[in-house]
């Protein structure tokens, strides 16, 4: 195994919802292995601080204030980042959001909305870079292990993400032939500043149970590291795939670890 496969030396990256959580730890993870990196976000002095975190590490950086979920506004950003970095080599689509709310509780309005962001949002991006974007490249959607499993009080978040996963591997196949690869991440308890009170709403956290089967939760920079790996030249023959990084909750399926190390359902 050659180590060097995992450089990103001199590729363009554009890391979605860069300003803080997932999306930041990507971000200057891609600097770190030689990236010049274009990020966007709506919380600007989160993003500024990504930049220059990003520049402070060596590497050329874009930024620009952006809702994700405007096309046209989009279509601006990438032709910004050729201009200003040149074409573009991984695209990582890691916005994303929802409420905690059942269903009958949630309005057509808020439906809305949570396709857009979640769903729309990827759509956008993968449009609008496919005229700047080199052939093989590699595209990674941030999704959520709630694409596998029922999600009682998500279920619009937990069916968009569903789409992204299949939307993912659709662009897999029809991309192929240009050598560029299209993947997944689906985190799961890893703590972000964006969705710091979903846990409690949903009481996703259950005393004397453990939170994953590993026994704790993860963080940005874990699933950063599987995000790097997927965008390199080390994962150059995987595509279509989706990857929990989740402490193994899939895996687990509904059996849960408790406090003491024993197993129940």
């Amino acid at each position: 195994m050659d180590s060097s496969q995992l450089l990103l030396t001199k590729r363009v990256a554009v890391v979605t919802g860069a300003a803080r959580g997932i999306g930041k730890a990507t971000a200057l993870a891609f600097a770190d292995l030689g990236a010049n990196v274009a990020v966007c976000d709506l919380l600007e002095d989160g993003l500024n601080e990504t930049v220059n975190a990003i520049q402070d590490r060596g590497t050329n950086a874009y930024g620009e204030v952006l809702d994700v979920r405007d096309g046209e506004a989009v279509n601006a950003f990438f032709a910004a980042i050729s201009e200003n970095l040149g074409s573009v080599d991984v695209l990582v689509n890691n916005v994303g959001g929802g409420f905690w709310a059942p269903f009958d509780q949630v309005s057509a309005k808020g439906e809305s909305v949570l396709i857009r962001e979640n769903f729309g949002s990827v759509t956008n991006c993968v449009r609008a870079s496919l005229p700047v974007i080199n052939d093989g490249a590699s595209i990674i959607n941030v999704t959520s292990v709630e694409a596998y499993h029922a999600a009682p009080g998500f279920a619009v978040y937990a069916a968009m993400k569903a789409a992204v996963q299949q939307f993912t591997q659709s662009l897999a196949v029809e991309l192929g032939s240009r050598g560029i690869r299209v993947n997944c991440v689906a985190p799961d308890m890893i703590p972000t500043p964006g969705d710091a009170e979903l846990a409690e709403d949903s009481a996703a956290l259950i005393e004397g149970l453990q939170p994953t089967p590993l026994g704790r939760k993860g963080t940005a920079e874990e699933c950063a590291a599987v995000i790097c790996f997927l965008a390199s030249d080390m994962s150059s023959f995987v595509t279509g795939s989706s990857i929990p990084v989740d402490g193994g909750t899939v895996a687990a399926g509904s059996w849960k670890v408790r406090d003491d190390g024993s197993w129940g359902m």
